[in-house]
């Protein structure tokens, strides 16, 4: 199945995820709050995946350098970037915002929030679906890298 681009570089595929980042955040304002019998729990789970998170999304960030954009499309002199994070998963980012935002539900005790961090997880999948077509066109090495790299998203995980 061939994913739609939304855009020269994949411009609805951000929109959509800038929208679904927001509304994730936002759901915490109807999170119900944790008993006190959860909540020194629940705060540790949701920080540590949250911290966890962050720390891939920003290390995935550094290693990219000036290769580092937020459309789907690679840039025209962009690089593979195959070690670090990459080593373990071919979208760290996506992963470690996907994490950051379990981490925040899980704090919060929002159920919406959940519903809409596996919402998130999923249009990411995709978008990092049509992403991988685009970097399978445009740098030499990247299919070799898909089969080296099975992990996608989460280390360990998916």
């Amino acid at each position: 199945m061939r994913l739609p681009t939304l855009g020269k570089r994949g411009e609805g595929w951000v929109a959509g995820q800038i929208l679904l980042i927001a509304a994730v955040f936002l759901s915490a304002l109807v999170g119900r709050g944790w008993s006190s019998g959860y909540a020194v729990a629940a705060y540790t789970l949701g920080g540590t995946l949250f911290a966890l998170g962050l720390l891939l999304l920003a290390t995935a960030g550094l290693q990219l350098g000036t290769s580092l954009t937020p459309f789907p499309a690679p840039r025209e002199d962009q690089q593979l970037t195959t070690t670090g994070a990459f080593a373990l998963v071919r979208h760290p980012m996506y992963g470690g915002g996907i994490l950051i935002a379990l981490g925040w539900t899980i704090i919060f005790a929002s159920v919406v929030g959940l519903g809409l961090t596996l919402v998130l997880a999923l249009f990411l999948d995709l978008k990092a679906r049509r992403e991988e077509v685009w970097l399978s066109e445009g740098l030499d090495g990247y299919e070799a890298y898909q089969e080296r790299t099975r992990r996608k998203l989460l280390p360990f995980v998916y």
